[in-house]
C-alpha cells in the first residue's frame, strides 16, 4: 500500500526536487501540497508549488498557508534560492490557481477524509504545522507522523548554531517538538551529505523533461555548485520515507532554544540522554550517501 501523505514545503530549488520525488515515488501517495513563507515570500512559494503541477499536469490541490512566523518578521532564503525561489527556467503562467481554504484547514481536511493516518512531510519552516496542532488539536489521532527537514546535533546554516527552518520559526518548532507527534528530524548532519555528484549533473539536460528544468535551476541555485555538486536537503525527508535502510537514526530529545541573540532556533539534540528527558524525535545522524544518489538518480527518471 502506498503511504498518503501531505507536503507542507516553501519552494525553493531543492523543494522542487523533493516535490517530483513525492509525486512519482511509486510508494508514496500525495494528497495535498501546502506552501509556507521561508524560502521566499508565500505567494512567491505558492505560485511555485502552481507551476510544478503545471509542469507535472499533476492534479494535486495546493493550499496556501502562514505569509510570515508565528511571532517574528519573516527573514528568506533568496539569496540561495533566487529573487523568484526557482529562478533558471522558463515555467509556463500556471493555469490552476491554489484552494480557497487555507493550509490549516486543507490539512485538516484530508486528514478526517483519509482512512488512514496521513505522514506530515514538512520541508519548510513549521508555521503552518504548528498552527494545525493549535487550531485542530483532535487531529493528531488522525496523523501517522511528522518528517521533517530542519535543524541539526551540530553547527547550523543560518547561524553558527542554527539550521534556517528552525530558526525562521523556533516558536512554531517549539511548540511542533512538543506536541507529542512522533517525528523523524532529517537534519543538517545527513542533509549536507546528500549531494548530487557533479557527474550526475552533468547528464541530468539528456534524462528528459524534468531533468532539463532541474539543470536549468541547479544553475542558479548556491547551495553547492556545477563542479562539488548540490545539497539535496529536502529530498532527505522523502528518501527517509521509501528508504528508510539508507539512513542511522537516534532517538533522542530535542528542545528548541527560541530566546537568545545567539542561540535562538538552536535544536538541542540530547544524544547522550544527560537531560533525563524523554526522546520526542528520531533524529537522522548518518546517511549512505552512494545509496542516496542511486535512489535519487532512479526517482527523478520517473518524472517524465
Amino acid at each position: 500500500m502506498r503511504i498518503p501523505i501531505v507536503l507542507d514545503t516553501d519552494p525553493g530549488i531543492d523543494d522542487a526536487v523533493a516535490i517530483a520525488a513525492a509525486l512519482f515515488s511509486p510508494q508514496l501517495d500525495l494528497k495535498l501540497i501546502t506552501t509556507v513563507s521561508g524560502n521566499v515570500a508565500l505567494e512567491k512559494t505558492t505560485h511555485n508549488a502552481l507551476q510544478l503541477m503545471d509542469f507535472w499536469q499533476k492534479d494535486v490541490s495546493v493550499a496556501r498557508g502562514a505569509a510570515k512566523p508565528l511571532v517574528r518578521p519573516l527573514r528568506d532564503a533568496a539569496y540561495v534560492h533566487g529573487e523568484s525561489g526557482m529562478d533558471g527556467y522558463a515555467f509556463t503562467k500556471p493555469q490552476r490557481t491554489a484552494l480557497t481554504q487555507p493550509a490549516v484547514t486543507a490539512i485538516y481536511d484530508a486528514l478526517i477524509a483519509s482512512k488512514e493516518p496521513v505522514t506530515l512531510v514538512a520541508i519548510g519552516p513549521l508555521t503552518n504545522i504548528a498552527l494545525l496542532l493549535s487550531r485542530y488539536p483532535e487531529a493528531k489521532k488522525s496523523v501517522r507522523r511528522l518528517v521533517l527537514m530542519g535543524g541539526s546535533a551540530g553547527r547550523g546554516n543560518f547561524t553558527p548554531n542554527a539550521e534556517f527552518n528552525i530558526a525562521i520559526d523556533p516558536e512554531a518548532a517549539a511548540q511542533v517538538f512538543a506536541s507529542g507527534l512522533e517525528i523523524v528530524m532529517c537534519g543538517l548532519d545527513v542533509t549536507n551529505r546528500a549531494l548530487l555528484s557533479p557527474a550526475y549533473l552533468a547528464q541530468l539536460p539528456t534524462l528528459n523533461r524534468t531533468g532539463k528544468m532541474l539543470h536549468a535551476l541547479f544553475s542558479h541555485y548556491r547551495s553547492g555548485s556545477m563542479d562539488t555538486g548540490f545539497r539535496m536537503h529536502d529530498l532527505c525527508a522523502i528518501a527517509w520515507l521509501v528508504r528508510p535502510d539508507l539512513f542511522r537514526a537516534h532517538d533522542c530529545f530535542v528542545g528548541i532554544e527560541t530566546q537568545g541573540e545567539f542561540t535562538s532556533g538552536t535544536t538541542v539534540v540530547d544524544i547522550e540522554h544527560r537531560m533525563g528527558r524523554p526522546a520526542n524525535a528520531k533524529v537522522l545522524l548518518d546517511i549512505d550517501v552512494a545509496g542516496f544518489q542511486k535512489w535519487a538518480a532512479e526517482v527523478i527518471a520517473l518524472a517524465p
